[in-house]
């Protein structure tokens, strides 16, 4: 019988999912403190990565984010996430645990993170509130996040 146990690597990263969903669903967006790529480096460091982040409220605005990603010496969120080590892999093979770019209305972009069966976890422009359970259809970049 095969081995199901908690150290699976589909089963850490689901959950690790699952943990992000729970706790940023009680996070109102706010950028430098519940923001996506506050949501997505917890996420890659839980599943055992090192990612830097600009210090939290160390910008307010997407310019600000932008000026803070650059100081860090990235030119966009997609190699900052390519700074944790982690495979760039077609939008359609993401699996629970995987990070999605997703197009915004502004020049950031924003991060998701999967949950499985075409759902992700992400703050949506224009909804009060958390982090909710989205279904995308455009993606920009997708990676691989194994622990």
């Amino acid at each position: 019988m095969a081995d199901v146990s908690a150290e699976h690597v589909l089963i850490r990263k689901r959950d690790a999912a699952q943990a992000a969903l729970d706790h940023w669903s009680t996070v109102d967006f706010k950028l430098g403190s519940g923001d996506c790529a506050q949501m997505v480096a917890r996420h890659l460091r839980a599943l055992g990565k090192s990612i830097k982040l600009p210090p939290k409220g160390s910008y307010r605005s997407v310019p600000g984010a932008l000026r803070a990603m650059r100081k860090l010496g990235f030119a966009s969120l997609a190699d900052w996430i390519d700074s944790a080590g982690v495979a760039r892999i077609a939008p359609a093979r993401v699996v629970a645990g995987d990070v999605l770019q997703l197009p915004a209305e502004h020049p950031l972009g924003g991060l998701a993170i999967a949950l499985g069966n075409g759902a992700a976890v992400a703050w949506m422009e224009g909804i009060e509130g958390g982090a909710i359970p989205i279904r995308p259809l455009l993606f920009v970049n997708a990676w691989r996040v194994d622990p």
